[in-house]
């Protein structure tokens, strides 16, 4: 079963991209087939790190989008990624009204998926009810927990929001904390995740022995939380 994973939150700096890139590396470290896509022009972080995977779609491009469209139609068991930029869902919902292509994506058997990447804010709450609203049961929905964005997500666990996303079928998951000082390293090599774990062919190093560790670690809780979804295994699919 294909599935088109639309990766946001609407607002920027909550770590949409850092799902994206840990998503991707997972499907490559369980054998899964994906395509990327990275709508953000910004810094286009998705495509830079996982670039041999991921091309950029214009989200004010309906022909752009329509590429996207294409690929999630075609192959088999292919996930699509789709890494959206800040402030993209009225461009996102005007170009489904245009194309009806949720109603395609049914027809086809292809599942669609928003994750809705959440910091502790009040804002961050406040995009993911309009998200509910918005989709209602169009499409399926992660609420994804970053905790390299938020220390308490009190008012997550005891809002509105949340009772509503559980009636709609959300699966909600950690995105646990990776030291700080270790991720800016991953950043600044402009590397996957695999290669900042594993020697260059040379035999050179992009972290030191500690912060190879931690982001092993990190990795492995999160493909726990992935593991989950049942993304590994079609079948077992919430």
């Amino acid at each position: 079963m294909n599935q088109v994973h639309l990766i946001g939150g609407e607002k920027g700096g909550v770590g949409k991209s850092v799902m994206a890139r840990v998503f991707a590396q997972y499907c490559i470290d369980r054998n899964i087939p994906f395509q990327g896509f990275d709508s953000d022009r910004s810094h286009g972080s998705f495509m830079r790190f996982y670039q041999g995977f991921t091309e950029h779609v214009a989200l004010e491009d309906f022909q752009s989008l329509d590429h996207l469209a294409e690929a999630a139609l075609s192959g088999d068991g292919l996930q699509v990624l789709v890494d959206l930029a800040a402030q993209s869902s009225s461009s996102l919902r005007g170009w489904m009204d245009d194309t009806g292509v949720l109603e395609l994506f049914r027809e086809a058997g292809v599942m669609v998926t928003c994750w809705h990447i959440l910091d502790d804010g009040k804002d961050s709450l406040e995009m993911l009810g309009r998200l509910l609203d918005d989709f209602k049961t169009e499409v399926r929905y992660v609420v994804v927990l970053n905790h390299g964005r938020g220390a308490r997500f009190d008012a997550f666990q005891a809002s509105s929001q949340k009772v509503r996303a559980r009636e709609l079928g959300a699966k909600i998951i950690e995105l646990p904390k990776l030291h700080e000082g270790s991720m800016r390293q991953v950043d600044h090599s402009n590397s996957s995740f695999w290669a900042a774990i594993h020697a260059a062919d040379n035999g050179d190093q992009l972290l030191g022995i500690l912060d190879r560790q931690r982001v092993k670690i990190w990795l492995r809780k999160i493909y726990s939380e992935l593991d989950s979804l049942g993304l590994a295994h079609p079948s077992r699919q919430y």
